[in-house]
């Protein structure tokens, strides 16, 4: 049992972090309502020391130290330091813009402070890679007098590099941040606010209700909540998080093996970061960096993710199929009529209806999600009728819990920045371009598959937008190079650093499915690798495809829209091999070479990958004899 100086201990610093995650997002809320006006340099400089304050509050020096009292001294003086240092940047920001940038020892002292808070709030927050990673192009500017051939250069001293990381927005308060401190915390709370009014319990019941009665029910179930509950998250670990605990033991009942159902999650909780309209925090940085409105990245989204899910839903029928899963009809439903349930929910249907309104009509995405807030709050009072302490609790809660969300993609958002503004100054990512340039030998074919690569083995270690920011950075600029779009290069690499969720050996998404499944890790991973097989394809086919990102002519996406979702299901149709009845291999190669010849877009490869599976179905249709199970 805890004594009561313990419990005391323990209630007082909970307490101290969760007021300074309401204070975080009680703060944003206001700069974006309007309430009072602030410099942007202002806005990531508080917003910065905050989220810092509540990460090392929050997160251990290391799991073993949890709790104990030099972990939480040390994190103090983190605290204290990320709070000196930040206000005296505060003070002098205004006067260091106004002089031309002439600065004083104090503002090297205060800038040296941020920078190596930086990389321990990157390893608390994201991890050691990020940090090593970060550090990695931070000593660049000191080393590269002594590399050879194109990366070397100059050099500069430390203090030059860390008033330009500190006192310029092309370093750690740069776009990154400014990204975070505007439109991810806002959505962070606006996805914590739907998860603490109920949105989760409305999606997954309204999702069982639209399955009922089909072949694989629990799958398809998993599959469209998992999609509205992307939307919600945007993280591909948080979804199988929450998700996989209702969709995979129920899958598991249903007849799927366990490796099988913790893939299936992992692959559909993956998705979930592709999804518009609300999508993970690396689309709304791509939106800042590229220099596009949101509106755009979401319409180049759509038809990515629709095909991504659509290709899943087809794997769980098909494998249903080949497993001989009966529907079922029992013990589903409760005694609510579905429009019941709809109605129930219509709060949340009518929140997102007004986001998605808001945005395509020229709002702001933070400006859009803000009056959806509003809306959000007001209406779940009038439907709930019960404006108490209990409702204030929750409201919150829900603001608070999606300011600590937040705190670890601001740190990684400070990392990237790091990143960015050594590339800046160094002139290192020109020279990255010309490498990949040089390595590909100016093709375009292998300057995508050297940057597939690089974005899963970097994903692989880090959270999407860490992959995203450092991609986005360093690699994409060469596709641009090559002659590829801007926003389709972002997008290329972007993908993939979603994907790399599902990718062995390092599977995050699927390493957590696997716990709830209770399967192996590497199992579990292989199969949701082989599950999303069209994902590892769908970013080389609109790279040369407009029509797959809607970027082309009307007949050109309407072309892309039919061919590629034929293409989804031929390669469905190999990855389980089986259609109306088990496949030989012959014919599953046949139908992943329909599928892909499908998928890429073209006259000549669409025709002949329809001719491939038109053929392919008839032969399996002359195999089937009386009695057997057919879709």
């Amino acid at each position: 049992m805890p004594s009561v100086s313990d419990l005391r201990r323990a209630i007082t610093i909970e307490s101290v972090t969760g007021a300074l995650a309401l204070a975080l997002g009680l703060y944003h809320l206001a700069i974006v309502s309007g309430l009072f006006a602030i410099s942007t340099m202002e806005m990531r400089l508080t917003h910065l020391m905050l989220a810092f304050c509540l990460l090392f509050l929050t997160r251990p020096i290391l799991n073993a130290t949890r709790g104990t009292t030099a972990d939480r001294i040390v994190s103090l003086l983190l605290v204290a330091a990320t709070a000196g240092a930040s206000l005296w940047l505060l003070s002098r920001w205004k006067d260091i813009a106004f002089s031309g940038g002439l600065t004083e020892p104090g503002d090297f002292y205060a800038g040296a402070v941020i920078v190596i808070l930086v990389f321990e709030a990157a390893r608390r927050g994201v991890g050691a890679i990020l940090a090593a990673i970060t550090l990695v192009f931070f000593l660049y500017p000191f080393v590269s007098p002594y590399l050879p051939g194109l990366l070397n250069s100059r050099g500069y001293s430390f203090e030059r590099i860390v008033i330009f990381l500190t006192t310029d927005t092309q370093g750690v308060y740069g776009i990154p941040i400014g990204v975070a401190a505007t439109y991810i915390i806002i959505f962070t709370i606006f996805g914590s606010l739907l998860s603490k009014f109920g949105a989760g319990d409305f999606f997954f019941e309204l999702s069982r209700r639209l399955t009922y009665g089909m072949r694989a029910a629990g799958a398809k179930t998993a599959v469209l909540f998992s999609t509205l509950i992307g939307m919600i998250s945007g993280s591909a670990a948080g979804n199988v998080a929450v998700t996989g605990t209702l969709t995979i033991p129920m899958m598991k009942r249903e007849g799927y093996a366990p490796h099988q159902a913790g893939a299936i999650e992992a692959v559909v909780s993956t998705g979930g970061q592709m999804m518009p309209p609300v999508m993970g925090a690396a689309a709304f940085l791509m939106a800042e960096i590229v220099g596009v409105p949101y509106v755009t990245i979401m319409g180049v989204g759509l038809l990515p993710a629709l095909l991504f899910f659509g290709s899943i839903f087809f794997i769980v029928h098909l494998q249903a199929v080949k497993s001989d899963i009966k529907p079922k009809t029992e013990g589903t439903q409760d005694d609510r009529s579905t429009w019941q349930v709809v109605l129930d929910g219509s709060r949340f249907i009518a929140t997102f209806a007004l986001l998605l309104g808001l945005m395509l009509t020229g709002y702001s995405p933070f400006k859009a999600s803000f009056w959806s807030i509003i809306f959000l709050v007001v209406s779940e009072l009038l439907w709930t009728r019960d404006f108490n302490f209990s409702f204030v609790r929750r409201l919150a809660a829900g603001i608070a819990d999606g300011a600590r969300n937040v705190a670890p993609i601001s740190a990684a958002c400070a990392a990237a920045g790091v990143i960015s503004g050594t590339l800046a100054i160094s002139g290192l990512g020109p020279k990255i371009a010309i490498l990949i340039d040089l390595a590909s030998g100016g093709t375009l074919w292998l300057a995508l598959l050297l940057t597939m690569v690089a974005a899963i083995i970097l994903g692989m270690g880090l959270p999407t937008t860490a992959a995203y920011l450092i991609l986005a950075t360093v690699v994409a600029p060469a596709l641009v190079k090559l002659g590829m779009p801007t926003l389709t290069a972002h997008f290329f690499v972007f993908y993939y650093g979603c994907i790399s969720t599902i990718t062995p050996p390092v599977a995050l998404a699927a390493y957590v499915a696997a716990g709830i499944a209770g399967s192996d890790i590497n199992k579990v991973g292989w199969t949701a690798a082989s599950y999303g097989l069209t994902s590892y394809l769908l970013p080389f086919a609109f790279c040369f495809g407009p029509g797959l990102l809607l970027q082309g002519t009307s007949l050109e996406n309407l072309v892309a829209v039919i061919t590629a979702t034929a293409g989804t299901f031929a390669i469905a149709i190999a990855v389980v091999g089986c259609f109306n009845r088990p496949l030989t291999w012959a014919m599953r190669a046949l139908a992943l070479a329909a599928g892909a010849l499908l998928l890429f877009q073209g006259l000549a490869t669409a025709a002949a990958g329809a001719v491939l599976l038109i053929a392919l179905l008839a032969a399996d249709r002359m195999r089937l004899r009386p009695g057997t199970n057919q879709i």
